[in-house]
């Protein structure tokens, strides 16, 4: 190799240490920035001729690695909107570009993707994080249905919820296998939701079925029956429907204590009994607004769970629920672990409105960077993945939880001292080249 070979690779070296220390002092200056994926330098010998007897080096190339893969350090936030993921992924983003003639922003077309969650909720109703980035996820329906084929930015309607009918009330109670006799009326009173959120009241009464023998009445057996206050049918419906437990069921195998049968149902539809299978009793009342289907869930046959028959001598009502509610203005959005986002109200109502997916790469180091702790898809990084938290080896969501920038400092400083040193060694190199080209210069002297 001449002199100025030397000199030229001295130069490369240069080159390459100030790339190392571009990249260094980007990380420490982001050591702070959530979401911060470091760049790393790796260094690559770059050769001109090799041979057995000679080898002329054509100096070094410095290469960028990033580490998107790298987690970083997951801390508690005191915003309640703030998700971490742990593990692999990202979440999708979009970058408003516009406005538009009513305020509402104009999103970019090309996703984007980011660790960076501390989300608040902006005037627009998005969820915004830091760098400004809108939240993607796939929207829900009335229902709570998460539609997957469409992934757009979640946007909070902040309206009052819509009155929700009552279809379900779920009873969880225990009849006495020996009540008093006679027995007391034994009813549990359920307020439930008309079709126009009014409160209204459904009335189960219990009641013992009589025996053959005046004064008896038959063992494990009990009648149900159904009111609804307030109907607009006059007489009221008859609701009835016949329910034996246990030996009173015998065509049928179930745990004493246990519903085994229904019969005799009056305007009660009731199931066939099988094995585990839900023991429901449906109903339909109208209040004024039309028909409204009521079911009444029981538990399920042969089950201890939901309504049973215990040695009790009382009538004991465990728990009651009802999926009704009437119009109550917005309260706050949150996020559940499996990504769901959740509007919810002042009457403690809440509605799913959407979700959140896992947006994970083949090679994820391969991701273009955006300003903001933002990735897009390259053809190296490979198509996009969207799934669910925690499957398909995606990461979890932590709610409440922001991740730190993965940048080690100590590491950080390590490399520096070596970067100065090396690029100091290169000078050196260059200036004693320099001078053997002035001693050979000077040798005609």
């Amino acid at each position: 190799m001449s002199l100025f070979g030397a000199m030229t690779t001295a130069i490369s070296g240069l080159n390459a240490q100030a790339s190392a220390l571009s990249n260094i002092s980007g990380n420490v200056a982001n050591s702070q920035t959530a979401g911060y994926k470091r760049l790393d330098t790796v260094f690559e010998d770059l050769v001109m001729q090799s041979g057995t007897r000679s080898s002329n080096t054509g100096g070094v190339a410095a290469v960028t690695r990033a580490t998107t893969q790298i987690q970083g350090s997951v801390s508690q936030s005191d915003n309640p909107l703030s998700i971490a993921l742990s593990g692999r992924g990202f979440v999708s983003v979009a970058r408003p570009i516009s406005e538009g003639a009513d305020s509402t922003p104009i999103f970019d077309t090309k996703p984007a993707y980011t660790r960076l969650g501390d989300f608040t909720l902006d005037r627009a109703g998005y969820l915004v994080n830091s760098a400004g980035y809108a939240l993607s996820g796939w929207s829900a329906d009335a229902a709570g249905i998460v539609d997957r084929s469409i992934l757009r930015p979640i946007v909070i309607d902040r309206s009052a919820s819509v009155p929700q009918a009552t279809t379900r009330v779920a009873l969880n109670a225990q009849l006495p296998a020996a009540p008093p006799t006679p027995l007391p009326t034994t009813a549990t009173t359920v307020t439930i939701n008309d079709s126009l959120g009014l409160e209204r009241q459904l009335v189960l009464t219990w009641t013992r079925i009589p025996g053959t023998t005046a004064g008896t009445f038959r063992p494990d057996e009990w009648r149900l029956s159904v009111a609804a206050p307030g109907e607009t049918a006059t007489p009221a419906p008859l609701r009835t429907v016949d329910l034996a437990f246990g030996a009173a069921a015998s065509a049928n195998p179930v745990t004493a204590g246990t519903l085994g049968l229904f019969r005799n149902a009056t305007g009660v539809t009731v199931p066939p009994y099988a094995a585990d299978a839900p023991a429901t009793a449906a109903v339909t009342v109208n209040y004024g607004q039309g028909p409204q289907a009521i079911t009444i869930d029981l538990g399920r046959f042969g089950s201890s769970t939901g309504l049973t028959q215990t040695g009790n001598t009382e009538y004991r009502v465990v728990s009651i629920e009802q999926n009704g509610a009437a119009s109550s203005a917005f309260s706050f959005v949150a996020f559940a672990e499996n990504g769901d986002i959740e509007a919810n109200y002042e009457n403690g109502a809440r509605r799913v409105i959407g979700r959140v997916p896992v947006v994970t790469f083949a090679n994820s180091d391969g991701l273009d960077r955006l300003d903001g702790q933002a990735f897009r898809a390259t053809r190296e990084s490979g198509a996009p993945l969207l799934t669910d938290p925690g499957a398909l080896g995606a990461g979890r969501f932590v709610i409440g939880a922001v991740e730190g920038s993965n940048v080690d400092l100590a590491a950080e400083f390590a490399k520096l001292i070596v970067a100065q040193r090396a690029y100091t060694g290169n000078t050196r190199v260059v200036t004693a080249a320099d001078q053997m080209l002035l001693d050979t210069i000077n040798i005609v002297r």
